[in-house]
């Protein structure tokens, strides 16, 4: 019964991890906005979008991912074997725990994302990626939108 305990707590830790990891990863879509760009002024430039690239956005790689999945793969390690064998499979649980929740959480961080190269009216070529929210194609006329931080969107 013990075991069984420890390793729906692990399952359940896993469970949560993964709510955190999501719940804690920013946007990166054109039609969002952080609280720190509401009411501050940005450039707006127009373009014309001269292609677009389906690319794949790298997820996130926090200690939360790594730590819940230390103590799920510990909480499970410590079901296995007594005395030093008991010890040894939950510091190897922990380790490939750890592992497994860093891999997790880049996974389910990730995100499907454009390259959007773009020629501006009045200026350079310019490449913006963002998430894959909205539908590019070559010849849309678009605006490239620039925060005072260098953030750049591409919104039709």
């Amino acid at each position: 019964m013990k075991n069984l305990f420890v390793i729906l707590k692990g399952f359940l830790l896993a469970g949560i991890a993964a709510l955190l990891i999501n719940g804690c990863v920013s946007s990166r879509s054109g039609e969002v906005y952080s609280r720190d760009h509401a009411r501050q002024v940005q450039t707006v430039v127009a373009g014309t979008v001269e292609s677009v690239k389906e690319v794949t956005i790298e997820g996130t790689k926090t200690p939360v991912g790594t730590v819940v999945g230390g103590v799920a793969g510990g909480a499970l390690g410590t079901t296995v074997g007594s005395g030093s064998g008991k010890t040894i499979a939950t510091v190897i649980g922990a380790l490939a725990g750890a592992a497994a929740g860093t891999v997790a959480e880049e996974g389910l961080t990730r995100k499907p994302g454009l390259e959007i190269v773009v020629k501006q009216d009045n200026g350079p070529t310019i490449v913006v990626v963002q998430e894959a929210d909205q539908l590019f194609a070559p010849g849309d006329r678009v605006r490239i939108i620039k925060a005072n931080d260098g953030t750049t969107r591409v919104s039709k």
